[in-house]
């Protein structure tokens, strides 16, 4: 006789996790206000924009003008070194935000001046205070024109340099999941809903004790000290094939690229959340694809049981990878990017001139003393001086008359008379 199972209770919060939302520049701050709306627990959220008037009509539940005195709460213009210099004016109000935190997020879109300028900083004061910091990081579309795309690139490589781990999203790969007819304002609540989605996949893994229990230190192995990019992607399907729908949801997602992601990772997350009804089976339906996807990868998997999800299950995964050596190198020196202040643009750096080329400036020669200089004149030195001891023969030249110059007077002078070769005058021989 077996003895039925009995449904689990609820899964325990954990009470001892300060996590913190900040919302930079005006993609990011419309990100948290959307964020904000989703009822996050023990979630903190917070706007910081230079434009005030952007910040005014956010609906995000705390607010901050940053670098007013700089930007006089107009905004950044579109220029990153200005909303850098807007966060450096505030960088002890910042640094206090941070303060208490283990965890912040920062959401933020790049190409832009706010965030593109701002972001890196404030990630840096968070990681300063002891936080785990993941940015969740929305690239421009390509049809924003490439001085955006160029400035959107610089404040990535800057944002991986300061913060743990870089989500991007790529604004251009949202297409995937429009149609002709998909408004403005829909397609850009749609990029919210994905930034939201990893957020609230990320917080429920953290905030709730599973079954397989995943916890900070996990999320902390996957991604603090990498400074690279890394993946994330959330999945939801409920019905009798919900596991094979949340498998095809996962591998369609626009971050996913198909799940070549994951093939280049080597170290993957998985939280599975499900209701009592959550089958062995449908764990293995899950997780053996996304095995032979990473197979050289650490997997860290773990797996929670909540009423709420009854009948349903949902699949978060974050993946992420060791950055390339080149990487590492502009890691090291973020502050002098091509196109910050004192550098020139990308397009104008020749890729292909490794080296500089040699120098055409010849050094003068070397100054003389007088009895050098006479050495020199009367050959006493080096091969010069042997060279001296040999006769002066007298060439055997054709005696030429002075034609009409014969009975002009020689020019003397001192003595000489300077008609008369010097070298012969002077008895140089000829060598």
């Amino acid at each position: 006789m077996t003895t039925p199972l009995e449904i689990p209770p609820a899964p325990a919060i954990k009470k001892d996790l300060c996590l913190k939302v900040f919302g930079v520049g005006g993609a990011g701050c419309n990100a948290a206000a959307f964020a904000a709306q989703a009822a996050f627990e023990r979630v903190d959220f917070l706007a910081i924009n230079t434009d005030s008037q952007a910040l005014e009509a956010c609906s995000a539940p705390a607010k901050f003008v940053l670098g007013s005195s700089c930007t006089r709460g107009l905004g950044a213009g579109g220029d990153p070194d200005l909303g850098r210099a807007a966060a450096q004016e505030d960088i002890e109000k910042l640094r206090g935000f941070c303060t208490g935190a283990d965890i912040v997020f920062i959401l933020t879109g790049l190409g832009g001046g706010t965030g593109t300028g701002a972001a890196p900083v404030i990630a840096r004061l968070a990681r300063e205070s002891g936080a785990l910091v993941l940015a969740l990081a929305a690239l421009p579309f390509e049809f924003e024109g490439p001085r955006r795309q160029l400035q959107a690139q610089i404040g990535l490589q800057q944002l991986k340099a300061a913060a743990d781990a870089v989500i991007c999203l790529p604004n251009q790969k949202i297409f995937k999941l429009l149609d002709d007819k998909t408004s403005v304002l829909e397609g850009f609540r749609i990029s919210n809903s994905l930034l939201t989605e990893g957020l609230r996949g990320i917080c429920r893994l953290l905030t709730h004790t599973g079954l397989i229990n995943l916890d900070f230190a996990d999320l902390c192995s996957v991604t603090r000290g990498r400074h690279a990019a890394s993946l994330f992607a959330t999945a939801e399907a409920s019905g009798e094939t919900r596991a094979q729908q949340a498998m095809e949801k996962l591998l369609a997602h626009p971050l996913m690229d198909g799940g070549q992601v994951l093939t280049e990772s080597d170290s993957v997350l998985i939280s599975i959340a499900g209701g009592p009804d959550l089958m062995m089976s449908e764990i293995n339906k899950l997780m053996e694809p996304i095995k032979r996807q990473c197979e050289n990868a650490h997997l860290i998997f773990g797996a929670a049981i909540d009423p709420q999800f009854a009948g349903r299950l949902s699949v978060t995964l974050i993946a992420s990878s060791r950055p390339q050596p080149a990487d590492t190198a502009g890691a090291a020196a973020p502050a002098r990017e091509p196109g910050a202040a004192g550098c020139p643009p990308l397009e104008f750096l020749d890729p292909a001139a490794t080296e500089r080329p040699a120098s055409r400036f010849i050094a003068p020669a070397p100054a003389l003393s007088d009895e050098k200089k006479e050495q020199l004149f009367r050959g006493q030195t080096g091969r010069s001086r042997k060279r001296s001891s040999r006769l002066q023969k007298e060439l055997p030249l054709e005696i030429v008359f002075k034609g009409r110059f014969e009975k002009s007077e020689p020019t003397v002078r001192h003595g000489e008379d300077l008609d008369v070769p010097t070298y012969i005058r002077r008895g140089v021989p000829l060598n």
